[in-house]
């Protein structure tokens, strides 16, 4: 397989079994570069589980989802550039102020202190929510792909580096925003696999087919029953696509 292809791969890591994900991470070394870490594993871990990826040679999706008022939310992102994280997010749906000054204060962080910047993505609507939860339970008016381009037009106008999206917004997105707006797409699932709680999905090579840059894949691998090989098999998929 092309080695890029493991470049657009982010693996995440969700669950409190400490010994069982730095088993699973350490397996992985080599083979996966990018690990996703999400609010269950940080709260039972604390920077730990970032400083462990780190230290193994990996690279940290810091995925809290930050959504506050913007003095805070901008506070939150200057403490993740000081953990090392290469990406991290916060919620578009926090509005233009809380993205414009979380980019501002981490452009002064890290020229002052020398810190690499971290991508900063923006999540539009989580893949757990179709369109009838989008107007019966969150009022929102707008069908769900014109949110999700709104959010992230919003989001570039920001500053921001990129965009979390469903795969199934991913080729709308490529051509509303340009090739140079980083695209994760989490929601990704073999072919052969249910769909579990992800109700927007694609298979990894349909995805980077649409335009996504880097799929997130987790409990296809995760809960796979020899994870390694689930691996190699998505990292064939995206091969085909991948140059």
């Amino acid at each position: 397989m092309p080695q890029n292809s493991r470049n657009h791969l982010i693996l995440a890591l969700d669950g409190s079994d400490k010994e069982g994900l730095k088993h699973l991470v350490a397996k992985m070394t080599g083979l996966v570069f990018f690990y996703k870490v999400g609010c269950w594993g940080y709260t039972a871990w604390g920077p730990e589980l970032v400083e462990y990826i780190r230290g193994l040679g990996g690279e940290v999706f810091l995925d809290l989802k930050f959504h506050d008022i913007p003095h805070t939310v901008a506070g939150a992102v200057a403490e993740a550039a000081r953990l090392g994280v290469y990406f991290l997010t916060l919620h578009a749906q926090g509005g233009k102020q809380m993205m414009t000054e979380s980019v501002k204060r981490l452009n002064e962080v890290c020229q002052k202190e020398g810190l690499r910047k971290p991508k900063l993505l923006a999540i539009t609507i989580l893949t757990s929510l179709g369109e009838t939860a989008l107007h019966e339970e969150l009022n929102v008016s707008a069908d769900l792909t014109q949110q999700v381009i709104h959010l992230a037009k919003m989001a570039k106008d920001s500053g921001l580096d990129g965009v979390v999206a469903s795969p199934q917004e991913v080729a709308i997105l490529r051509q509303e925003l340009g090739r140079d707006f980083l695209i994760v797409t989490p929601g990704v699932r073999p072919a052969q696999l249910v769909q579990d709680d992800q109700k927007r999905v694609l298979t990894p090579r349909e995805a980077m087919l649409q335009g996504a840059d880097y799929l997130v894949i987790g409990r296809p691998i995760t809960q796979a029953p020899q994870p390694v090989e689930a691996v190699r098999e998505i990292l064939r998929q995206m091969a085909t696509v991948v140059y």
